[in-house]
């Protein structure tokens, strides 16, 4: 996990979770987003891009954040779920709570 971009005029401040979001990660995960949270960004986004799994653990760091984010009023994004992970949000029904990036849509092969 690591801090991709701060961008401080566009108050913008990006994460990347490379690894299973779980009991196990959950403390070092739970740190690196209590520091970007302090950071007071408009906009918080967690790129889950190479994250494969989440557990109850990983679904408390995140509701966590969330809280903090938001009454701060900010707002916090999950970026790039796996299927997986997806599901797994919308088995906890915390995607309700949570906002989803759309997935990008795939660029279709240019015709010759």
């Amino acid at each position: 996990m690591q801090p991709i971009a701060h961008t401080p005029a566009m108050r913008l401040v990006e994460v990347l979770v490379t690894d299973p979001l779980d009991s196990s990660a959950a403390p070092r995960v739970r740190a690196l987003l209590d520091d970007a949270a302090a950071l007071h960004p408009a906009d918080l986004v967690i790129d889950m891009t190479a994250c494969a799994y989440v557990d109850a653990a990983g679904i408390g760091v995140l509701l966590d954040v969330h809280r903090k984010v938001w009454s701060d009023g900010g707002r916090l994004t999950l970026r790039g779920l796996s299927p997986r992970v997806a599901r797994t949000l919308q088995l906890a029904r915390v995607d309700r709570v949570l906002q989803v990036a759309a997935a990008a849509a795939t660029p279709s092969p240019a015709s010759s």
